[in-house]
């Protein structure tokens, strides 16, 4: 996998790549969802090859109908790069008053900020292409100590405790970020 640097307009932040998943990237992605905790927090499974190009097609198409902005999350090391998460823009359209950040993070790189870094370079890149974009929400299940901290470190703030609602059996809390 090469990291190229960021296109114009990509979201980008130092010793990260961010950029729209690939074909390519297909073994990576079925290798970071063999994780049991990331399987815990995500409602898409990716178990097979299969679920992996489903995935990424969908993840494809969204990004070409401007409804959903996935990107890979790469960092470069000796070897070459390494895909190391995921981060995520999700609905943006005038039905949905807020758009939500999501992210995972493969469990190899779980604990070297590449979470916060990835969501805050994504909500970066979602102000200034979206300028009239005045919030971002950040949700997760209150159980998810980790995501909570995620969110603080990037500077969502919590607003409040959301009802339980399939897939996610727990409530949640949701985390705002304003525009500055």
């Amino acid at each position: 996998m090469l990291i190229e640097s960021p296109s114009p307009g990509m979201p980008s932040t130092p010793g990260l790549a961010l950029r729209p998943w690939c074909a390519d990237d297909l073994d990576d992605l079925v290798e970071a969802y063999r994780d049991p905790v990331l399987r815990r927090w995500t409602n898409v499974p990716v178990i097979t090859a299969a679920d992996g190009r489903r995935w990424l097609e969908g993840a494809l198409r969204d990004f070409d109908d401007d409804r959903r902005y996935t990107f890979a999350v790469l960092e470069e090391d000796a070897d070459g790069a390494r895909l190391v998460g995921n981060v995520v823009l999700k609905g943006i359209s005038d039905q949905r008053p807020v758009p939500e950040v999501g992210y995972w993070t493969a469990s190899w790189a779980r604990g070297r900020g590449v979470a916060p870094r990835a969501v805050t370079a994504l909500s970066r890149w979602a102000f200034d292409r979206f300028p009239a974009l005045t919030h971002l929400d950040l949700l997760h299940q209150t159980d998810n100590v980790a995501s909570c901290r995620v969110a603080q470190k990037c500077g969502f703030l919590f607003q409040e405790v959301l009802p339980a609602r399939p897939p996610f059996p727990l409530d949640g809390h949701r985390h705002s970020l304003t525009a500055v």
